[in-house]
């Protein structure tokens, strides 16, 4: 079959893919900021889970509707700072519980059991609005599930509304409960689970009056240290956050879903940071991955993201981070350990070296240039340089740099060299040419020659007509289409672009939740899906991107399994891992608005808007050292006025579709 046919026929079948999906939306957006799955009789049965952090605290919540339309849910608790034996990178203290306290309350000397649900509400919680009977006797009942901000607590609030004609009594139980944990596998002793409700007593509720009541779970390691717990407060203070996550890095589109989408993976990827003994530490999450950072996770994915989200503690965790993989630069141009756990105290590097000194390069110029922070860029370049070098120092005859593994540790064959890590070296040269130029060091011309070199070996090395693609070879002999040829798109590198992208989206590797990682398999990560909607809004395949983007964010955020990006599956049986919807952030802020740090103070921008959207806009953008809007509308079928305005004035200018400007603050 020529490969032409081949295309058509992928799209063709993407395209049913894509409509079967949307039609069968599960969730809608509200008017609130969140979304909704409002329950009828066909949506029923269904489960899912939904991870909610805090900088003490991460909580699985299991939930769902049985057949009898009644809510379930089983609460798994992480305590990630609670450090269990052996002390390693899943040493955290975890526990799973069913307990749920409208089991325990009493209504006219009735207990609850008939139960209706009506809606379940996302908004950076969880809340399950239902309809309950009680000897005859109407009520509503909503639960509202939460984390704290700061303490090692689970959060929940119960409100019942007396609907019918008559008082009732309902008698609310003096309950806590507390575990404790075996102290020969605590590394800090016996620790202490503790579940309560906060009020207790019989109390009359008069027709369409409520009662309101709290319950918690906290965890802790000295019975004398105890959590004041105050739920209602606990749980404005994480709306609070969420809000003020709300309102920054804002965007607007006509695509309200990509709007909401976009809005909805701030949380995640910001919520997961954890006040470990070695400071602040993003961790993926997932039941597994906390207290502990990751050469990719946090040092390639989301530490580049987070300056233009304005989140402080974001920018602490990323400067922390990237300070503890300096601890192990070295003359002897040893391998950077890929993992830094247990708050800090120890090491994985199970899969060799997997590239970790690209990925530390590439994530740490990105964020030093975005952060805008001269002390700060001083501070990283060392680390920065050191990671260069050992690239340098780890070139093969063929140019490109030599590895053991990839990011994917021996999941799937990388051979001695693969695409992923010399893609990122190549961009960090790039970025570290800009910050070299910035602190006045000679070495910034060296870097863009290294890069100009590189990507000639690049293309001699890995280029090649894979399955009938003219694209790329993953590694050295690969002759299977591999989900990781988008990662060149991303970085520029677009001599291949048409061939590649015409793979990424063929019926080869394109499926209904988005790349396989390799073709012929049934296992795909979300993580390549997300580095190739960017690269392919960054080579300027707009329209293309746009329809997969608005196809991938619809299925995350309104299907089956919601709201963010996921991991993989089937391993983590699609786990909520946070960096990669700090990657989803990187469509749009460096794939449809194409902002490439080039300074401190400066960036360039290669706007990508859809030839049917008559606007793109940024909001209250945070990277360097400033805050700007930008604001881009069309003029014509072939020209777009941009705009960006900070607190020094505003710049506008109409330029070609396609043309990049540069920006200096």
């Amino acid at each position: 079959m020529k490969k032409t046919s081949k295309i058509i026929i992928a799209l063709l079948l993407n395209a049913v893919l894509v409509g079967s999906v949307q039609a069968k939306d599960r969730w809608a957006i509200n008017d609130s900021g969140g979304i909704t799955w409002s329950i009828d009789s066909n949506n029923y049965p269904h489960h899912d889970h939904i991870e909610m952090s805090g900088r003490e605290i991460s909580t699985v919540l299991r939930y769902g509707i049985d057949a009898n339309r009644s809510f379930y849910v089983n609460k798994s608790l992480v305590f990630p700072m609670l450090r269990t034996i052996p002390n390693d990178t899943r040493g955290g203290l975890m526990r799973r519980l069913n307990w749920d306290p409208i089991d325990m309350i009493v209504v006219d000397g009735h207990s609850v059991i008939e139960e209706s649900v009506e809606q379940i509400e996302l908004d950076g919680t969880l809340i399950v609005k239902s309809d309950i009977d009680v000897n005859s006797k109407a009520f509503k009942l909503t639960r509202h599930y939460s984390v704290s901000t700061q303490k090692p607590l689970l959060l929940e609030s119960y409100t019942l509304e007396n609907c019918s004609d008559k008082s009732v009594w309902v008698e609310i139980p003096e309950y806590k409960s507390i575990v404790k944990s075996d102290k020969s596998r605590g590394v800090d002793g016996v620790y202490y689970i503790e579940s309560a409700i906060d009020k207790s007593g019989a109390f009359e509720l008069k027709p369409n009056a409520t009662l309101q009541f709290g319950a918690y779970t906290v965890g802790y390691s000295d019975v004398d240290a105890k959590v004041d717990v105050v739920v209602a407060d606990e749980i404005a203070k994480r709306n609070a956050l969420v809000d003020s996550w709300m309102d920054r890095l804002v965007l607007e589109t006509p695509n309200n879903t990509i709007n909401q989408m976009f809005a909805f993976s701030k949380i995640r990827a910001l919520e997961s940071i954890y006040a470990t003994k070695g400071g602040a530490m993003h961790g993926p999450g997932g039941e597994s991955y906390y207290a502990a950072i990751w050469a990719n996770d946090q040092a390639e994915y989301i530490n580049p993201y987070f300056p233009f989200t304005g989140y402080d503690y974001g920018n602490e965790s990323a400067l922390n981070s990237f300070s503890h993989f300096a601890r192990f630069m070295n003359d002897k141009w040893e391998p950077i350990p890929s993992s830094i756990v247990a708050e800090g105290d120890d090491i994985w590097n199970g899969a060799g070296d997997r590239g970790d000194a690209a990925m530390i390069a590439y994530g740490a110029a990105r964020y030093a240039l975005a952060k805008g922070s001269k002390e700060e860029a001083k501070q990283l370049w060392p680390l920065i340089k050191w990671c260069l070098d050992y690239c340098e120092v780890k070139l093969n005859s063929g140019g490109v740099v030599s590895s053991d593994s990839d990011e994917l540790e021996n999941r799937f064959p990388s051979g001695d060299a693969n695409l992923c890590t010399s893609s990122l070296y190549y961009d960090a040269l790039i970025s570290s040419s800009y910050l070299a130029k910035e602190l006045g060091l000679s070495s910034s011309r060296k870097y863009m020659q290294d890069a100009k070199k590189l990507r000639k070996s690049i293309e001699c090395y890995f280029g090649s007509e894979v399955e009938g693609y003219d694209t790329y070879a993953y590694y050295e002999g690969n002759e299977i289409l591999r989900s990781w040829i988008c990662i060149p798109l991303t970085v520029g590198i677009d001599e291949r672009a048409e061939g590649t992208i015409d793979a990424l989206l063929s019926d080869r590797l394109w499926s209904q939740d988005g790349l396989l990682t390799e073709a012929g398999s049934e296992t795909y990560w979300d993580r390549s899906t997300l580095y190739a909607l960017r690269g392919l809004f960054a080579v300027g395949a707009t329209e293309r991107a746009v329809d997969y983007l608005d196809y991938y964010s619809t299925n995350r955020l309104l299907g089956n399994h919601v709201p963010y990006a996921i991991e993989a599956w089937p391993e983590g049986s699609q786990r909520h891992l946070s960096a990669e919807s700090g990657l989803y952030g990187r469509i749009i802020t460096e794939g449809m608005f194409g902002i490439r740090p080039t300074g401190l103070k400066s960036f360039s921008m290669t706007p990508r808007m859809p030839k049917d959207w008559e606007y793109l806009n940024l909001k209250s953008v945070k990277a360097f050292d400033a805050t700007f809007d930008i604001n881009i509308k069309r003029v014509d079928s072939n020209s777009i006025e941009v705009s960006i305005v900070d607190e020094d004035g505003s710049w506008s200018d109409v330029i070609k579709c396609g043309e990049t400007i540069n920006y200096k603050f």
